[in-house]
């Protein structure tokens, strides 16, 4: 399993095939027509690759769900990914460091840790990123979310805002779909 990444979604167990196509639809549908897709050895995890701007496909996610619900079956939730690196602490660490100089003095953050078939610690990745940003942490309500996620020998990163992911169970209710 080794692909260049800049989106990672989330399925349901067994539906990682469906969350390819429909990933692919969606990105095509955007106007990329070369993106890829591939399923992980993880289970419901599906890895992205579009040319265009991971930041703007969480957003036509959302315009999606709002005007036509029907079409977002399968993806549970998609991640932004901005860096990946050989999953080792050092890399791990410089990239992170690289990407929260985008967050402002005055201006919390979180961490947050997500591993897969790996050894490596959570913790040892928070405290390793966490020394390298100046900035105050907030667990409940950050300004801003380090975004570290393992994907065995591939770690995205991306340093985003809270509402920088797309979950599709969220958008749905709050835009109250069902009637």
């Amino acid at each position: 399993m080794s692909m260049n990444f800049n989106l990672i979604a989330s399925t349901f167990k067994h539906r990682e095939e469906d969350a390819q196509d429909e990933l692919l639809e969606i990105l095509e549908l955007l106007g990329d027509y070369e993106s890829e897709s591939q399923a992980t050895d993880i289970s419901g995890i599906v890895l992205g690759y579009t040319k265009l701007d991971p930041f703007k496909i969480v957003k036509a996610l959302r315009e999606l769900v709002k005007n036509e619900p029907w079409q977002i079956r399968y993806v549970l939730r998609l991640l932004p990914i901005e860096v990946v690196v050989y999953t080792e602490s050092e890399n791990i660490k410089n990239a992170a460091k690289k990407l929260a100089l985008k967050i402002q003095s005055g201006n919390t953050f979180r961490i947050t840790v997500e591993r897969r078939h790996t050894l490596i610690n959570s913790s040892d990745i928070i405290s390793t990123i966490a020394k390298e940003i100046d900035n105050k942490v907030d667990l409940e309500n950050p300004d801003w979310v380090v975004l570290v996620q393992v994907v065995g020998r591939q770690t995205g990163i991306s340093v985003i805002k809270p509402n920088q992911i797309f979950r599709s169970v969220v958008e749905k209710r709050n835009n109250n779909t069902i009637s």
